[in-house]
């Protein structure tokens, strides 16, 4: 593991210094015109939301935005100068350099926790349906269960289905605690052996998600490490086990729920019905979720008794992306812009569990008679209605939620409703396996050789995966559409999850009649190419960004990556691929970001972490990680020069594939794998 011994390290002179917050004192901080009709509306109406908030807190500390205050421990907190030439410190003496490590990798250790436990509950589930513990759930997809076996070594021969969803849930939850010395099965069984040599180089591998967040932990207390390349080493350690995590999450939802197939819907505000019951899914989790969709189904006569015209669901974050992909429920709105479905005076009930959840939807909900209905036992509001939910009661719960709804609905006749009409058509439930199928009509042997030669042939320029969420530094969703109108005008194929393709679905970046709007002639030519070869299959053709699902099935964009580079014969860092979180948030979005720099991507951050405090960071993320993974950070708040350095980075890969192609051919040897 590299050590820095010089204690004046230094490297570059000065951080480059972006606009953190454009137009700070601006409300109107979204290019969503059904956010900007609902913020227009109640400007004046005392109703306060994250919109005016984030308002009110301008400035925000500058010791805080660049990671040199620290409160690891209970002398501070302690705010040093940074930068270069600068002798401030912190009491105990830690150097700018370890403190913004030290705070960098916390972040990142609180994503893969959140990612890795949601992981957890549905493995338990998998585990309890197994064993016949509960009988609201069981194994829906057996061909993903079989896949998955296979995938992560696990015989299925002479296993009825039951036996094999026992054994691999066993083997997830391993993956959480394992105490030998083997890295995680979940992570050796997706990646090239180039990433395995190269983790295993470094040590990074890390061989439980539980012990590589209590490690980290105990890396950055004070007192321990003060050295920032082994602090972000081993928070990219974190990083890797928040892909296990959300490697698992995936594939057990799949097993337990179904693998998503290309499903049509529609997204944004005005896909709330002012006659219907309306029930809003929202947070991360998607086991409640998904049986309150389909226990609603059976419950419209209950809501028609009670005179609605029917019960409309819809979602947020990335409960409404799971229920989206599975079963077309639509996409109410995402992250920034949660209390404003609220505010429309139509939502009876929301019900959520974790992650991405405002606390302040409890006290926007006051003013519209909004049932608010939290399901977990970490996460709850006060004030609002707790319903806890397990798996073995789980058709119960989601039966009580709808009747709460109903009963929301009766009290809200006669009151005051206002839902902008705006909506966008939306395709999406792009699998993975979805788009090998679709890619597969065009090569069936070989599929990811499809997209591939259009690459190799000039027509597309790579393939660019977006992710993350919304944050108020920046516009809300401005970063997003920006960018990928951009990209695909270039001819790039996109792939998104997150709060990013809700983004894209709210503005009709998922709407296949906008193809030719929004796409470059030759991405245009080959999304037409492959709606003809499954013009059998396809019900409403093919969208120009391809929704890939929610947070944790960003695996599935690794596993996108990962085809590729086995593939084209390759390690990961030599791939035409790039990824742009660009409004990130969370500290989920640190982690991801971080996994997939180690997995050799070059990744774009719109939206400034506490990183430009120490210009020794700032170059680990930005360079250092290149040398070492081929990977790096691109963090620029501009959306204009954000695509043109996803661009190049995507024009030099190819330019580098060629010519190492053609020195192979050339001299009659193998094509060179390292990068």
């Amino acid at each position: 593991m590299p050590r820095f011994r010089d204690t004046e390290l230094k490297l570059s002179p000065s951080v480059p210094r972006k606009e953190r917050v454009k137009d700070p004192k601006n409300m109107m901080r979204s290019v969503d015109p059904a956010a900007l009709d609902m913020l227009a509306k109640y400007k004046d109406s005392g109703i306060i939301t994250g919109f005016q908030r984030y308002v009110a807190q301008q400035p925000q500390c500058a010791f805080g935005y660049e990671g040199v205050c620290c409160r690891i421990c209970i002398q501070g907190p302690c705010r040093v100068k940074g930068l270069e030439g600068e002798k401030s410190k912190g009491i105990c003496g830690a150097h700018d350099y370890t403190i913004v490590a030290r705070n960098i990798a916390r972040l990142a250790a609180g994503g893969a926790s959140a990612h890795s436990d949601h992981g957890r509950e549905i493995v338990y589930t998998l585990l309890a349906a197994s064993r016949g513990e509960t009988g609201d759930y069981k194994v829906k997809d057996e061909a993903k269960l079989r896949a998955v076996a296979a995938n992560v070594g696990i015989s299925a021969e002479g296993k009825d289905t039951n036996a094999l969803a026992e054994e691999i849930a066993l083997a997830a939850l391993n993956d959480f605690g394992n105490i030998s010395s083997e890295p995680c099965r979940w992570l050796t069984s997706y990646i090239t052996d180039g990433r395995k040599t190269k983790f295993d180089e470094c040590e990074i591998a890390p061989t439980s998600i539980d012990r590589s967040v209590v490690s980290m932990l105990h890396q950055t207390h004070m007192g321990v490490d003060a050295d920032p390349v082994n602090i972000i080493f081993g928070a990219l350690k974190t990083s890797l086990a928040d892909y296990v995590g959300m490697h698992i999450s995936t594939d057990v939802s799949d097993i337990l729920l179904g693998t998503p197939e290309p499903c049509t819907t529609e997204a944004n505000l005005g896909v709330i019905k002012a006659d219907k019951v309306n029930i809003i899914l929202h947070g991360h989790n998607p086991l409640l979720s998904q049986t309150v969709v389909d226990v609603a189904s059976e419950m419209e006569d209950e809501a028609k008794a009670a005179g609605a015209a029917g019960i409309q669901l819809s979602g947020i974050c990335c409960t409404g992306n799971e229920v989206l992909m599975r079963s077309g429920v639509p996409i109410a709105t995402n992250f920034s812009s949660q209390e404003l479905a609220i505010m429309t005076g139509a939502a009876d009930l929301m019900v959520v569990d974790v992650q991405c959840i405002m606390p302040s939807i409890r006290a926007v909900a006051e003013c519209f008679n909004t049932t608010i209905v939290t399901t977990m036992g970490i996460s709850k509001i006060p004030g609002s209605e707790h319903i806890a939910f397990d798996e073995e009661h789980a058709i119960e719960s989601a039966q009580k939620i709808v009747r709460m709804a109903i009963e929301a609905y009766k009290k809200r006749q006669g009151k005051e409703v206002y839902i902008p009409q705006v909506k966008s058509k939306v395709v999406a439930g792009f699998s993975l396996e979805a788009i090998l199928d679709l890619f597969g009509a065009l090569n069936p042997e070989t599929p990811m050789q499809a997209l591939i030669d259009e690459i190799t042939a000039g027509n597309i320029k790579g393939v660019a995966h977006f992710c993350g969420c919304n944050n108020l530094e920046s516009v809300h969703d401005e970063n997003h559409l920006e960018i990928v109108a951009k990209l695909l005008k270039e001819n790039v194929f996109v792939i998104a999850t997150g709060c990013a393709a809700q983004a894209m679905a709210k503005a009709g970046f998922m709407d296949p009649a906008q193809v030719d709007k929004h796409c470059g002639e030759n991405l245009a030519a080959f999304i037409h190419k492959l709606e003809a070869g499954s013009k059998d299959k396809l019900s409403d053709g093919l969208p120009p960004a391809f929704h890939m699902g929610s947070c944790v099935d960003n695996s599935r964009c690794h596993d996108f990556l990962t085809l590729m580079a086995k593939t084209m014969g390759v390690d990961t860092p030599k791939v035409p691929f790039v990824a742009t979180a660009p409004e990130a948030m969370s500290e989920k979005a640190i982690s991801i970001g971080s996994g997939l720099v180690a997995m050799g991507v070059p990744t774009h951050v719109g939206t400034m972490p506490p990183i430009e405090g120490s210009a020794c960071v700032y170059d680990i993320a930005c360079r250092i990680a290149s040398d070492v993974y081929g990977g790096y950070f691109i963090f620029e708040t501009d959306f204009n020069k954000a695509t043109d350095k996803l661009l190049a980075a995507l024009d030099y890969r190819t330019w580098k594939m060629g010519v190492h192609k053609a020195t192979a051919e050339k001299y009659e040897a193998p094509l060179t794998r390292n990068y």
